[in-house]
């Protein structure tokens, strides 16, 4: 069973506190500079976290079914997010706050081991996300991102995801066309 698993069958058991949120398309869950502390468990629609550079917009992120997420940078050091998290179709979610989260997974050696087990895979992520911003050639970028996620392209407009590959709409399409 993973991590996401275990949560979600302790919050039905009511083992852990989780606040329902049925979203709108558009709506924010939290935007730039505010502290942002919950942790956000997908059980129907989909999420972006972006930022703003220059007036241009960074995807970084996606939540969508039985994904984990959260601003990590304001939940790891309880400072102020430079992250926007907006809802890209009407999404339920459930929502944990900080304190109730990691008093429950200290609260058992299972637990532990599932969240950790979970740190590593989001690290792992985190360096194959690097890869791919390095990686010049989009049409490479866009193989490394179906190969490593398929259900993205099921779940996420293209547009999004053009912003998360680093490139246009438009050569989004060609790429998936050729």
């Amino acid at each position: 069973m993973n991590f996401i698993d275990v949560i979600l069958e302790e919050i039905n058991n009511g083992n852990l506190n989780a606040e329902e949120l049925l979203l709108s398309r558009g709506d924010f869950l939290c935007q730039p500079n505010q502290v942002h502390t919950k942790v956000y468990f997908v059980l129907d629609g989909s999420i972006r976290i972006f930022y703003v550079d220059d007036q241009e917009e960074h995807t970084i992120r996606f939540g969508y079914k039985n994904s984990f997420f959260a601003a990590l940078d304001s939940f790891l050091n309880d400072l102020p997010t430079n992250y926007y998290m907006q809802t890209i179709k009407s999404s339920k979610l459930l929502a944990v706050e900080k304190s109730e989260f990691l008093n429950f997974i200290q609260s058992n050696v299972k637990y532990q081991e599932a969240y950790q087990a979970l740190q590593q895979d989001l690290i792992l992520q985190q360096m194959e996300r690097e890869i791919d911003l390095l990686t010049a050639s989009p049409i490479i970028r866009h193989q490394r991102v179906l190969e490593r996620s398929p259900q993205l392209f099921q779940e996420i407009p293209l547009k999004y995801i053009a912003s998360y590959l680093r490139m246009t709409p438009e050569t989004l399409s060609r790429i998936r066309k050729s």
